[in-house]
């Protein structure tokens, strides 16, 4: 009985042997990442279907390589090459193969290990980030030589390993077969790599939509394959960097435009021969803010999740300074970042509206020079304040400075701007990615002082942000870790101790600042916010319930006394969205201003918190978009596509103002 040809043979052992080092990779990622110290009985059967679904996946991955190979070997053969040359040739095709599927797990382990999510369009915000400051991180954080070595052993022992599977296959004697024999072997094999690599029979490729698996949010992240979820993610860069983005679409509301904004403005007037002219409110009639303006000054510090604090204690001290403030202040607790990154939090913060899934920054995009007419720096300076974008680090990151010149700002300033005006060693002063925290607070506290007009100032600060550094000569406080923080801990014990001393160094620095806000009489009438950019150390924390509590960040408000209403709600929910109009309202008399978002303080409204991962959060209860559980969440769900599709409307009218006046 003829044999199926050896190198077929050779093909099928490769990728079964390649099936299980992929396999072992996803056991590793629950091992390494799950939440559970013991899987609950009631997640085993979910756990299961997860592995089998993961396991689908990646056999679509081998599926489309084995097509390729098994053409490969068909054309050789049908030019009758040597089979040294046909071995050398798929010998190489596989290695490569494997090495860039290997590097693509790797690099989608490693977003998920800083990120708590597999990749997304953020991965290839690494095109557009500080190169240098990225390279720096890993070397300080990471033992690169040694994963470099490991990296060469790695594809040494693949080399090798495939290499011995086609040499022993080889060796195995088989009969000759017909030339119809021949290609119906070919056409099968093809047919089932197919089959393989679409992993359905349905209409769609398995690839296509990766779905739920499970009620758990970390079992449905189980069965993600590296490979689709970077593939899936530069085909969203590429889009949301051309002019295909269309997010009215993708939130259903392509035909119907109108019934969004109805749904959006809630219970405010809709006119819908003019959508664009039913967003603008006004701010109540203060003749004490006219008279008296304050400051305001809207501090984002960098990366300042809210889960890790619960532990919060003399023996872990992570607030330092800050704590008091937190305690005597009004601190709204229900509310999330717009986005898990910094850029893709703070514009959308900056410009007035909510943070849009899949897309890139602004400032690198074609509306780089576009002044949006909603800014919530522009409400500021209509009303005579002079205003300031204070960052960090260096204004070419990210193209901030380019950027946010056109939105309202009268100053932007960074780190050269702080180094000058406080006259510092600009190494000693710096880390990676800008003048460390005490600085760029000094340096708004200089501002304060030198102003002669009233200042509306807000800072993007830059530790808490790896490598992690803190200046050598600031004394951390007490780190202790409890028992309860040690089981929901994850990762690198070192990495993470010194990770959290640069958390607490950030928070003490804040506090440092309020101090001085609040012992200067020439800072009386000040105002100040203090919220984040993100969580990001939710990859290093195990949560109980991950929707509710992973992208939880501050929106802490200082308001003197005189300002201050006398009974302010801080259980409701809200995100990055609500806090300019919260502050118009609190801080500025008759002003006009256009916001996605909603005053927090407002009473017979609905409140909701936008993460553009998806996550809304709201005062009952936190959900997946789509997963509502109740009514009221129903009602967020709807909100939060209503307000992103009204909201791409209002940015595309830029574009399309912009055409009208180039034409004229």
């Amino acid at each position: 009985m003829p044999r199926i040809h050896p190198f077929i043979v050779a093909i099928v052992k490769i990728q079964f042997i390649f099936l299980l080092i992929m396999s072992s990779i996803r056991l590793w990622f629950y091992n390494h990442f799950s939440p559970y110290e013991a899987l609950p009985e009631t997640l085993r059967g979910e756990w299961l279907y997860a592995l089998w679904f993961g396991l689908r996946l990646d056999l679509s991955v081998l599926g489309y390589v084995s097509i390729v190979s098994l053409l490969i070997l068909a054309l050789m053969q049908l030019v009758r090459s040597r089979n040294r040359t046909i071995r050398r040739i798929l010998t190489g095709y596989f290695w490569t193969v494997f090495i860039l599927i290997s590097m693509f797990l790797g690099a989608d382990m490693a977003f998920y290990s800083y990120f708590a999510e597999h990749a997304n369009i953020m991965i290839f915000g690494v095109m557009d980030d500080d190169t240098k400051a990225l390279l720096e991180i890993a070397w300080k954080n990471y033992n690169i030589p040694l994963l470099s070595v490991l990296g060469v052993l790695y594809g040494i022992v693949l080399w090798k390993l495939i290499t011995f599977v086609f040499r022993r296959t080889e060796e195995v004697k088989t009969l000759p077969l017909p030339v119809a024999g021949k290609i119906g072997i070919y056409v099968v094999m093809i047919a089932l790599s197919f089959l393989a690599a679409r992993g359905s029979l349905g209409i769609f490729p398995i690839s296509k939509y990766v779905v739920d698996v499970s009620s758990d949010p970390f079992i449905n992240q189980l069965p993600q394959n590296g490979v689709f979820a970077i593939i899936k993610s530069y085909k969203q860069y590429k889009t949301s960097k051309s002019n295909d983005y269309n997010l009215i679409k993708m939130m259903g509301y392509e035909n119907n435009i109108t019934e969004a904004f109805r749904i959006h403005l809630q219970n405010r007037e809709l006119n819908p021969k003019d959508l664009l002219g039913s967003l603008p409110q006004r701010t109540r009639q203060n003749p004490q803010l006219e008279k008296n303006p304050p400051n305001v000054v809207v501090i984002m510090v960098e990366s300042f999740g809210m889960p890790i604090t619960q532990y919060q204690s003399e023996t872990f001290d992570i607030m330092g300074r800050l704590k008091k403030h937190f305690d005597e202040d009004t601190l709204f607790r229900n509310f999330v970042s717009g986005s898990n990154g910094t850029i893709s939090s703070m514009e959308p913060f900056l410009l007035n509206i909510a943070a849009r899934p899949e897309s890139t920054s602004f400032g690198q995009s074609n509306y780089v020079q576009t002044a949006f007419k909603q800014a919530s720096a522009r409400v500021y300076q209509s009303k005579g304040y002079e205003t300031s974008y204070v960052y960090g680090g260096d204004l070419s990151w990210r193209n901030v400075g380019g950027f946010m010149k056109y939105q309202g700002f009268d100053r932007v300033e960074g780190k050269g701007a702080i180094v000058s005006a406080l006259k510092l060693d600009e190494t000693k002063a710096s880390h990676s990615w800008g003048v460390f925290d005490q600085y760029a607070y000094d340096f708004l506290l200089k501002k304060l002082s030198d102003a002669k007009k009233p200042q509306f100032i807000y800072l993007m600060t830059t530790n808490n942000h790896p490598p992690y550094d803190i200046p050598p000569e600031y004394t951390s406080r007490p780190l202790v870790w409890s028992s309860g923080m040690t089981k929901h801990m994850n990762g690198d014990r070192a990495l993470l101790e010194k990770r959290l001393h640069d958390y607490a160094y950030a928070l003490d620095m804040a506090g440092r600042f309020m101090d001085e806000i609040k012992s200067n009489p020439a800072f009386s009438n000040t105002v100040v916010v203090i919220t984040a950019d993100n969580n990001t150390i939710e990859s290093s924390m195990k949560y109980d319930d991950p929707v509710a509590t992973s992208k939880l960040i501050p929106f802490y408000l200082y308001l003197p006394k005189h300002l201050k209403p006398a009974d302010i709600d801080t259980s409701v929910a809200g995100s990055h969205k609500d806090i300019f109009p919260t502050l118009y309202n609190l801080t500025l008399s008759n002003a006009d201003y256009v916001s996605m978002g909603v005053d927090l303080l407002a009473p017979h409204t609905l409140h909701c918190g936008f993460n553009d991962a998806g996550i809304i959060i709201s005062d009952r209860g936190a959900f997946e978009v789509d997963k509502a559980k109740n009514a009221y969440q129903s009602e967020c769900n709807a909100y939060y596509k209503a307000t992103l599709a009204a909201e791409e409307y209002l940015i595309r009218s830029h574009l399309k103002q912009k055409r009208i006046e180039q034409k004229d």
